[in-house]
């Protein structure tokens, strides 16, 4: 029986993401922006695409980039110019 792979690519970049989903495509093996890597077809690596599909594009099934940046660390506004009576 030969090994199944999956074809994946990395298509946009992790800077800014949360620290889970950055630890996620490193844990695949993605070092740079549109690298493919062939990974095994296993249920825990089909877990780990499933999490970063927003950031990799998996051969056989379509791409859609994300409208808005879920991913991102959001961070509170400054409140400074409220402080100051502006």
């Amino acid at each position: 029986m030969p090994d199944q792979t999956i074809k994946a690519t990395l298509v946009k970049s992790p800077i800014g993401a949360r620290p889970e989903i950055r630890a996620t495509v490193e844990s695949l093996g993605f070092r740079r922006m549109n690298q493919t890597r062939e990974l095994p077809d296993n249920p825990a690596v089909r877990g780990m695409l499933t999490r970063v599909n927003f950031l990799v594009a998996v051969e056989g099934e379509p791409y859609e980039r994300p409208k808005r940046s879920k991913y991102k660390i959001w961070r509170a506004r400054s409140t400074k110019k409220h402080q100051r009576g502006h």
